[in-house]
């Protein structure tokens, strides 16, 4: 098996957690390390890798599984009206609420054609924006969820299908997601929201000096990425999401939030070095650890949602976009 990236043992190891709190079944953790790693042979690999025992490795070299398209992610532009599927949150604002615009937008990026799902006040002068980046599931209606709750407090926010080159979140299989985004790369993602920003930047209810960046769990690693090259960023907030290469913080413009769980060890351990290296470098940071909670505690559509907690740090977020945006 390769070396994994970053990225690729991030999910990994996220998705071990998930399957060994009874989350997530044996077949979908392998399904889904499969999809990531490129053959069955080299997911048991990176199961044993991980903590696996080998009594719950899969035995032989069974050909990858075949992707079957589905539309339970959801697509860009929402489902009409109506609740979130699966919200719990307090915050949850529907499609279709009373003041509030929203679309499925397109513009270039590298060449080809990106789509995201946009959100915004229905009326008003130009006023600030925000990026968002999905978790590892792609787009899907939380997320969109997430992008209306900014729309609601002011912004025009721009959540992207990162996927968008491979016919967008929805038209792929659940399981072949993660390894979509992992063999795009990161890199291909920061990109992508550059042309977001330069997007966001042409429009006329669009300041373009007060643009932010938001992300959750992969998309909060995202967003530590992007912080690092997209000197235009006014602010970023990464909710649980693996911390930059630290020789790369110096690059940092934006004032950077970070949430963390008190419960993720797996990324809150080595969020007090990222700290340090923030400080060294005289980045404007806060990063709070929420008491009680684990990782993706603010999804409310996820079994780990802490509705006291996710709403503490939503509000947190608020005001340092407030203060820094």
């Amino acid at each position: 098996m390769t070396q994994l990236g970053k990225f690729e043992k991030y999910l990994i190891e996220e998705f071990f957690d998930d399957y060994r709190a009874g989350a997530m079944s044996q077949r979908t953790f392998t399904r889904r390390v499969a999809f990531i790693t490129g053959s069955m042979a080299a997911a048991a690999a990176a199961m044993l890798l991980v903590g696996c025992t080998p009594e719950e490795v899969p035995r032989g070299t069974d050909p990858m599984p075949t992707p079957t398209p589905t539309s339970s992610a959801g697509t860009p532009g929402g489902d009409g009206g109506g609740a979130v599927p699966g919200a719990k949150s307090p915050l949850s604002v529907p499609e279709g609420a009373a003041g509030l615009t929203t679309a499925t937008v397109r513009f270039p990026s590298s060449g080809t054609e990106i789509s995201g799902y946009l959100a915004r006040p229905e009326t008003g002068a130009a006023g600030p924006a925000v990026l968002v980046c999905h978790e590892n599931r792609g787009l899907t209606p939380h997320i969109q969820d997430v992008a209306r709750r900014f729309a609601k407090a002011g912004y025009a926010a721009l959540a992207l299908d990162l996927l968008s080159r491979e016919g967008g979140t929805a038209s792929l299989d659940t399981d072949a997601v993660s390894g979509a985004l992992t063999r795009a790369g990161a890199q291909r993602h920061v990109s992508d929201f550059a042309a977001a920003f330069d997007y966001l930047q042409s429009q006329d209810f669009v300041d373009p000096e007060r643009i932010a960046m938001n992300g959750y769990c992969f998309g909060g690693g995202i967003t530590w990425q992007a912080a690092t090259e997209l000197s235009g960023l006014k602010a970023t907030a990464a909710f649980y999401g693996p911390a930059p290469d630290l020789d790369k913080v110096p690059a940092i413009k934006a004032a950077a939030f970070g949430v963390y769980a008190e419960l993720d060890q797996r990324i809150t351990s080595a969020m007090p070095a990222l700290k340090d290296a923030l400080a060294a470098n005289n980045v404007r940071h806060q990063l709070t650890v929420y008491p009680g909670v684990d990782h993706a505690f603010h999804n409310d559509t996820g079994e780990r949602y802490n509705e006291a907690q996710a709403t503490a740090a939503w509000n947190d977020t608020l005001a340092w976009f407030g203060r820094h945006v």
